[in-house]
């Protein structure tokens, strides 16, 4: 578990380093830049980037804390890069409604349901998309090896959604 801990500490040491991906809750066009590192980019590039290196680190925390044997490693990857495309469809109506709230103008009461509704609707997706996936990676691993995959998987997914939730002003009342 020693490294479970370590490569942790090295995904929150890159989600924590100080630097928020949006400085501050300033609504605008669909090319609205936030300043980020010095410089400008938009919020989609900004996403983008986020994403991209997010999945790089967790694939990284997958691979560092799973005892994969040759045989298991065979049907896990494939197995892995097909829930990881998969939770990336999920992941873009997520981040779509990042966007969406940054780009908010005097909400009203019935955008911030709605937000809240597909919020959870999001949240909901990944979970039905984990509970197909456990027979899926049972042909590839034990139970145990399944239920320590969906462990480190809940818990880069945690450090992920933290890093965003605080990154996004609250909403006004």
């Amino acid at each position: 578990m020693k490294k479970c801990t370590v490569a942790a500490l090295a995904l929150g040491g890159f989600l924590f380093s100080g630097e928020t991906l949006f400085a501050h809750h300033e609504p605008a066009q669909a090319t609205q830049t936030v300043a980020v590192n010095g410089g400008t980019s938009s919020i989609d590039q900004q996403i983008a980037m986020l994403r991209s290196d997010l999945r790089s680190n967790r694939k990284q925390i997958v691979a560092a804390n799973m005892k994969l044997t040759d045989t298991e490693a065979e049907k896990f990857w494939p197995t892995y890069d097909q829930y990881v495309n998969e939770l990336v469809k999920i992941n873009d109506a997520k981040y779509a409604l990042v966007k969406e709230y940054l780009q908010s103008t005097n909400m009203t009461e019935e955008q911030a349901d709605s937000l809240s509704r597909r919020w959870l609707d999001v949240d909901e997706s990944v979970v039905q998309l984990r509970l197909k996936y456990i027979p899926i990676f049972r042909k590839a691993l034990s139970a145990r090896g399944t239920a320590l995959f969906f462990q480190i998987d809940r818990r880069v997914q945690m450090m992920i959604d933290l890093q965003l939730a605080s990154s996004l002003p609250l909403v006004e009342p």
